[in-house]
């Protein structure tokens, strides 16, 4: 289903980007609308799967996730078996915040969270013991300078 956004429905999705938790009412006064079309459209928009879940954003370092290592993989193994295992063994690890695979040399990037380096050395010792890698490459963030879920909606041609 092809969901056609307009200029509206791009500042409710701005909207819902800064703070899914405000209520419909201040959605509805901030994109200039009432209530029961901002919520027609919200509906639309879910319906449509532009609109996933809704989640929180956590603090990971007042968590304790005080560790972010970008983990590069490279496999020399790409047959369906393999795959198979891997992704599971990626699903079955919540320190893996992200997976991606790539094109190019690296095979897949991994961002994880963790409290600190050995917490790292125990997740990546069970991941190799679970799946044969070729290479692995952890670096450590030393800092975060942008981490953002925000799309750039400006960029979506209007309908």
């Amino acid at each position: 289903m092809t969901v056609r956004i307009d200029g509206t429905d791009r500042k409710i999705l701005a909207e819902l980007q800064r703070d899914a938790g405000q209520s419909l009412d201040e959605i509805a006064r901030r994109v200039g609308s009432s209530k029961t079309p901002v919520w027609n459209r919200i509906r639309k928009l879910r319906e449509g799967g532009v609109i996933g879940r809704q989640t929180m954003v956590l603090d990971a370092e007042a968590l304790g996730f005080e560790a972010c290592f970008f983990v590069l993989i490279r496999t020399s193994a790409h047959e369906a078996e393999w795959q198979a295992k891997f992704l599971k063994a990626l699903q079955d690890r919540p320190e893996v915040q992200e997976a991606h695979r790539l094109a190019g040399d690296i095979d897949y990037i991994l961002k994880v969270r963790v409290k600190n380096a050995r917490a790292y050395d125990n997740f990546y010792q069970a991941l190799i013991s679970e799946v044969r890698v070729h290479n692995v490459t952890a670096l450590l963030s030393m800092e975060e300078i942008k981490s953002t879920t925000l799309l750039p909606l400006d960029a979506i041609a209007e309908d």
